[in-house]
């Protein structure tokens, strides 16, 4: 069995995680971490001290009516994506513990696609 690194829970949710294969199970907010416990292997878990995140990343639709998934990025172990049914209710629970100038909304699908453009027309006049 795994042992939790917080001491104090403010939020249990079910959750899924998107590192490799999908991986449904529980996301647990508290004093210490970030944890998601998966539902079938206890061998599958993700602990994220506080100290370590770097970036809570949103992704935002329909003018924050709708947030379908958050990514945690870390200081060293890289980017993990994760999503719940009631998403905001998670993000406002890490926003106790994370400042808010390191909890940001992802690009959008347009952005994306204006930046990658600017990028290709900044190498095609670069060449000439």
């Amino acid at each position: 069995m795994v042992q939790s690194i917080n001491s104090k829970v403010d939020l249990v949710i079910e959750g899924t995680s998107f590192l490799g294969l999908t991986d449904y199970g529980k996301i647990m907010i508290g004093d210490r971490g970030f944890e998601f416990f998966n539902d079938r292997d206890v061998n599958k878990y993700i602990q994220i001290p506080w100290d370590e995140v770097n970036l809570v990343i949103a992704s935002v639709m329909f003018k924050g009516k709708w947030i379908p998934r958050f990514a945690i990025e870390t200081k060293k172990s890289g980017t993990y994506t994760f999503s719940s049914k009631k998403t905001k209710v998670v993000l406002r629970a890490i926003s106790q513990y994370i400042d808010s100038n390191h909890m940001v909304q992802s690009l959008s699908f347009f952005q994306v696609i204006r930046r990658g453009l600017k990028n290709l027309w900044a190498t095609i006049t670069h060449k000439s």
